[in-house]
């Protein structure tokens, strides 16, 4: 569910908690995770950036994506609250799927 603001950005024990679920990702500053994934060439991390552009819309939720040869790199955070809530791990699962696509 998209964030609409109002609400305070995760911190401490919830931060962890939801945190240790997706330990491949990074939690930068309890302002946003991000996480690098590695492509053996352009065109396919082109097509991981489109599918990841799919989900974001059905979600209405928005990662930044910064891409180049062989790799990806996506920030989550909720950007109306200037900080992460469980969508941004939600997301960041559903992201993981799409690499790991065996991955539950």
């Amino acid at each position: 569910m998209p964030c609409r603001g109002g609400v305070p950005p995760l911190q401490g024990e919830d931060l962890a908690k939801l945190s240790a679920e997706l330990p491949d990702w990074h939690v930068v500053e309890q302002h946003h995770i991000e996480k690098t994934f590695l492509f053996p060439n352009f065109k396919s991390a082109l097509a991981f950036v489109n599918r990841i552009g799919e989900i974001a819309e059905e979600q209405g939720h928005h990662p930044d994506i910064c891409f180049g040869w062989g790799n990806v790199k996506v920030t989550n955070y909720t950007h109306k609250i200037a900080g992460l809530t469980e969508s941004d791990f939600i997301l960041g699962a559903k992201i993981d799927r799409l690499y790991f696509p065996g991955k539950t």
